[in-house]
């Protein structure tokens, strides 16, 4: 682990791979940290040098002042890159990461070669539903969210599978800090980047759950069409498909990451 101080933040970031290696950012999904890429250091590291890090208000980076934008968050990616020197890079963001993603594809697609979209939506619909999820958890914490979000994130038959993952996982939700998860979701409440989506000229590839509540495989489908060229793989998994059905997820993305025909 290390820390970059990038766009007013201190973030707590991981490299993992080879220093000459093409650059793969993983970005994490509201609620977690950069540990819930585990399954994939070992699969990316080989061929890429991997950098995770801890969205701002997540992890051990710094809990800024809310509210956050998308925009702030992805352009925290963008400085964090400057800091490290790397110039272009490809990208990999689930869920809260995967919007970061949108938006650095519709507006920064200069600083990357391809990016994956994983188990997000350009829009996640009217903002009244992530802005009372922003207050009660600042009134609250996140307690009373924990339960609920394990199932959303996780099948039922992975959760009876996999104990230790989920615990892993849920532990490290619950350690999220109240105000920087509340200044995500009001970034997320106002996030809408459906009419960018068309003018996105990267190579993309849109991963999705067949069992992802929120949001649902239909969604996926119909925003993976509006992007040109933009492959779209179903995984059996729920919200966390990199955890859910990591060996499947691994084996796409890399597949993808080495297509020279998608280029």
């Amino acid at each position: 682990m290390a820390t970059l101080r990038a766009n007013g933040c201190q973030f707590n970031v991981a490299f993992d791979g080879p220093a000459h290696a093409p650059c793969l950012v993983l970005s994490n999904s509201l609620g977690s940290s950069l540990a819930m890429w585990g399954p994939q250091v070992d699969a990316f590291a080989g061929q890429r040098r991997v950098l995770r890090y801890d969205t701002r208000g997540h992890g051990r980076s710094t809990v800024t002042r809310g509210p956050y934008s998308i925009e702030l968050l992805a352009t925290d990616v963008l400085r964090l890159l400057d800091a490290a020197g790397i110039e272009r890079a490809e990208f990999c963001g689930l869920s809260m990461g995967g919007a970061t993603g949108i938006w650095l594809a519709a507006h920064a697609p200069e600083r990357f070669d391809r990016f994956v979209f994983c188990n997000t939506v350009p829009w996640l619909g009217a903002p009244e539903t992530m802005l009372a999820r922003a207050a009660s958890v600042r009134r609250d914490g996140l307690g009373g969210l924990v339960d609920l979000t394990m199932e959303r994130w996780f099948t039922a038959e992975f959760r009876q599978r996999e104990p230790r993952t989920v615990a892993a996982i849920r532990e490290s939700f619950l350690a999220t800090p109240p105000e920087g998860y509340a200044a995500c979701c009001e970034a997320l409440a106002g996030f809408d980047e459906r009419e960018s989506l068309a003018a996105i000229e990267r190579p993309v590839l849109v991963v999705a759950g067949l069992q992802d509540p929120a949001p649902p495989i239909e969604a996926a489908r119909a925003y993976a069409a509006r992007i040109a060229g933009a492959r779209i793989v179903e995984l059996p998994a729920a919200h966390l498909s990199n955890l859910g059905a990591s060996a499947q997820f691994n084996a796409e993305v890399l597949r993808f990451l080495g297509d020279a025909a998608f280029a």
